[in-house]
C-alpha cells in the first residue's frame, strides 16, 4: 500500500510520516485490496475554529473500494487518529461481509431424523 500525504498551510512534525504508516499498515491485516491511501491535512487559520482546527481527510484508490473518512480535533495526530478510527471500522465492515459462514447445523448432528 502506498501512501502519500498532500499538506495545506501546514509543517507537520517529524515522527508524523512515521505514526502515518505504522497505522496505515496495520490495515492490510483485513485482506481488502487497497492500492494507495491519500492523507491529506489541512490547517484552518481562523482562531475560532481552535478546537477543530486541524482536519485529516483519508481516501483510498485503486481496484478495492472507495473509502474516505475525515475528522477535525485539536492538532494533527488526534485528527488522524479517529480518521483512521472511522477508516478501519469500513475496512472491517468490507471483510465481515466477504467472509462466508456455514449455517447448515444438519451436518453437524450426529442424529439426523
Amino acid at each position: 500500500m502506498k501512501i502519500h500525504i498532500h499538506t495545506r498551510n501546514v509543517d507537520l512534525a517529524e515522527d508524523f510520516r512515521a505514526i502515518v504508516e505504522e497505522k496505515l499498515n496495520k490495515m492490510e491485516r483485513f485482506s481488502v485490496v487497497i492500492d494507495r491511501v491519500e492523507v491529506e491535512i489541512l490547517h484552518e487559520n481562523n482562531p475560532r475554529q481552535g478546537k477543530n482546527s486541524h482536519r485529516v481527510i483519508l481516501t483510498s484508490h485503486g481496484s478495492g473500494p472507495l473509502l474516505k473518512s475525515e475528522a477535525a480535533e485539536f492538532n494533527d495526530v488526534a485528527a488522524f487518529d479517529s480518521a483512521v478510527k472511522a477508516f478501519e471500522f469500513q475496512i472491517r465492515k468490507i471483510h465481515e461481509r466477504t467472509k462466508e459462514f456455514d449455517r447448515d447445523t444438519l451436518k453437524n448432528h450426529k442424529y439426523i431424523i
